[in-house]
């Protein structure tokens, strides 16, 4: 069974999807995330064990070498891709409730900003760590967060700028949240960004990378 585990978190790792996905070029013409997943519950190796064993490791190993400048974005949206890909096969399992989450993670883009390659990584990454992610896509107001989280209460959310100009309108957002939801935790994530804005505008936690974003998760959870 290890075995298996480790042929999916390799997958996952560098970015094999499936079969017929040519990249990485070492792995070109052996089974991907999909098939590997799909064989791992076929030969009986619970959907638990294939995303904490397999699925995580592996979005956690792309995720360091993320962080120490050993792969960069494309590499990380390929990874992601090789994920979804095998989570498409675990997806009936947590919607049975056999598989627990670790909470719920709302995140957007905010409003005036249309740029979402940060948000989607971190959105990926977060997803293989094993939370459920509700993405409100770019551009969203305010009262689209507020909504978001009076369906889901006990989420955290995650707010993404790319542009100077926009990180006033996300100081804003997390003002009207603290306002209605004092003990709301909010990450921050984005180029400009930095810890001593996120503090300047009252959010709760900023990582300038993805796994920074899971660990602070995962304390949480934990």
């Amino acid at each position: 069974m290890s075995d298996i585990l480790e042929q999916l978190t390799a997958c996952i790792e560098f970015g094999k999807i499936s079969k017929a996905s040519p990249y990485p070029p070492a792995m070109k013409g052996q089974d991907g995330a999909d098939e590997i997943c799909n064989l791992a519950l076929k030969q009986g190796v619970a959907p638990e064990d294939i995303l904490n064993k397999a699925l995580i490791p592996g979005m956690h190993r792309i995720g360091e070498k993320f962080s120490l400048g050993k792969a960069f974005v494309p590499e990380m949206l390929i990874s992601a891709k090789a994920m979804t890909a095998a989570m498409k096969h675990l997806k009936p399992f947590f919607t049975s409730g056999m598989i627990k989450r670790k909470g719920v993670f709302v995140v957007g883009t905010v409003m005036g900003d249309l740029h979402d390659i940060g948000k989607n990584i971190v959105s990926m990454t977060i997803e293989g760590a094993g939370w459920e992610v509700v993405d409100l896509g770019v551009d969203v107001k305010a009262a689209k967060f507020m909504d978001a989280i009076e369906k889901y209460p006990d989420c955290v959310v995650g707010l993404s700028a790319l542009l100077t100009t926009t990180m006033a309108n996300m100081e804003l957002i997390v003002k009207e949240i603290k306002g209605k939801y004092p003990g709301k935790v909010i990450l921050v994530g984005g180029a400009p960004l930095s810890m001593d804005f996120c503090k300047s505008i009252g959010a709760d936690f900023y990582s300038p990378n993805p796994q920074g974003a899971v660990d602070f998760l995962n304390r949480l959870a934990a």
